[in-house]
């Protein structure tokens, strides 16, 4: 035994290793009885509020999209497996819940050709070129999201009339409540409606325009809360996003005001809620740590802070999940728990003394 390790042994009564030693053991350290096609079925139950949210604003517009994205995604998933000869992985439904989270970051008139493409950039271009569901640094729904944004704006931007979605009407080019608002600051307009109670009421309950999963906050909160207490996710990085939010908007609004409607309109509008329960909960793309989580929130929360009060998007969800799945690394090895007996060693202690080899 080392001196080091019969120092450690007498002043804590356990034996530790010596600092400086090399540990191997093997992995993985956590097990647990949930196979991935069940924590994959449980995703997709909590997201069926917001799927019912979205039949009842938009009609049958907003089934089509919903069965298309996830039959193209599992399409190309199946047709990878088989070009590539491996084990088939669309029975893991990891394809399909990520066909469902992309139909609900889309417009519910999105031509069909757009969700095929959608879906080859979400499984071939951000999962299945990078090794396959867990070796993807990116979120595979948000890259298509952001892909099918900048190279179809005027698709991805095309809205259906709420009132008269079942009624088969075509859709109009108008500005969601993000735009609006964006736009009302730009040239000094008035944003009193936008902080208005009727208005935040109205956002909350889903009676906006948007993609299928942006305009009922309560829809996604429901399946939020439910994933929370299913044990699926964890609260670090949603109420980190939050937190960060509400107190970047209010301190932007201290500082400069009429520059953005308040907080409550940020939470309640976009892509927050399902970005921040559904997309950055990720357990491939986000980090393995509760310190490393809360960091991944606020870095979420600051970007969409940025690109909708200052950028040329107004809204900034899928763009920040995208950015931020690019620190994990980073922040995985900053934020990483120490073990137990753990001491930094410095410089000085590795140099051999005079007169010593090793």
């Amino acid at each position: 035994m080392s001196e080091n390790e019969k120092v450690s042994e007498s002043a804590a009564g356990v034996r530790l290793p010596a600092d400086g030693s090399l540990l191997l053991s093997a992995s993985p350290h956590i097990r647990t009885e949930d196979s991935t096609s069940k924590i994959m079925l449980q995703v997709m139950i909590c997201l069926l509020p917001a799927v019912f949210a979205s039949m009842w604003f938009f009609g049958l517009n907003a089934l089509r999209v919903v069965v298309l994205c996830m039959f193209f995604c599992a399409m190309w998933e199946y047709l990878w497996c088989r070009a590539a000869k491996s084990k088939q992985t669309v029975g893991n439904m990891s394809a399909l819940l990520t066909g469902l989270i992309l139909a609900l970051n889309v417009s519910p008139l999105l031509p069909w050709w757009l969700c095929m493409v959608g879906a080859f950039v979400a499984i071939i271009v951000a999962k299945q070129v990078f090794g396959g569901l867990g070796q993807n640094p990116f979120n595979p729904a948000a890259v298509a999201r952001v892909a099918l944004l900048v190279g179809a704006a005027k698709p991805m931007t095309t809205w259906a009339p709420q009132a008269h979605a079942f009624l088969g009407l075509d859709g109009v080019t108008s500005a969601t409540p993000l735009a609006a608002a964006a736009q009302a600051a730009r040239t000094g307009g008035s944003l009193a409606q936008y902080n208005s109670w009727d208005f935040l009421w109205n956002a909350f309950i889903g009676n906006i325009g948007g993609s299928l999963g942006e305009t009922s906050a309560l829809a996604i909160l429901i399946g939020g809360i439910a994933l929370l207490l299913l044990g699926v996710i964890r609260i670090y990085i949603p109420l980190a996003i939050f937190l960060t939010i509400t107190a970047f908007v209010w301190i932007v609004n201290a500082v400069v005001p009429g520059t953005t409607p308040g907080p409550l309109f940020h939470l309640l509008t976009g892509g927050v809620m399902i970005g921040a329960f559904f997309m950055a909960t990720d357990y491939v793309t986000s980090p393995v740590t509760n310190l490393g989580s809360v960091v991944f929130g606020m870095g979420i929360g600051v970007i969409v802070c940025i690109i909708r009060i200052w950028g040329s998007f107004p809204e900034g969800m899928s763009f920040a999940i995208v950015i931020m799945n690019a620190l994990v690394p980073l922040i995985d090895r900053m934020c990483y728990k120490r073990p137990f007996g753990w001491n930094p060693i410095s410089r000085s202690t590795l140099q051999p003394r005079r007169g010593e080899i090793k």
